[in-house]
């Protein structure tokens, strides 16, 4: 359940803006079809990131209040799965995301490094 919430909120709208530039970029169907599978893991990614930064941050570093899920009891993937669980899919979904784009003969070196900044994520 906290996966399908998940997708269908932030990663669907990471998602969208990887698929738009894509279409805007005039990339073919395949490249568009790969682009969105990147976006929509590193949206999952990201969201799951969050979670864990939620808990395990502080306010400062975050620059927004931090342990606000467990408060309020919010469906978190940490508190579903385990925090061990979240870091492991975290960057089981990055290493999917940056695999999709092997197949593109363009320049993927930003979406690279933006895959690979979110695995590293502490703020």
């Amino acid at each position: 359940m906290v996966e399908y919430i998940h997708l269908n909120k932030t990663a669907i709208l990471i998602r969208a803006a990887v698929r738009i530039g894509a279409m805007i970029g005039r990339a073919e169907e395949m490249e568009i079809d790969c682009l969105s599978r990147y976006g929509e893991k590193i949206g999952l990614a990201f969201q799951i990131a969050d979670d864990i930064l939620d808990e395990t941050s502080s306010d400062d570093v975050l620059g927004k209040p931090t342990g606000s899920d467990l408060k309020r009891h919010k469906l978190t993937y940490p508190a579903v799965h385990g925090m061990e669980t979240a870091r492991k899919r975290v960057m089981e979904l990055t290493r999917e995301a940056v695999a999709e784009l092997d197949p593109l003969s363009r320049d993927t070196a930003a979406l690279r490094a933006i895959a690979n900044h979110l695995m590293k994520r502490e703020y």
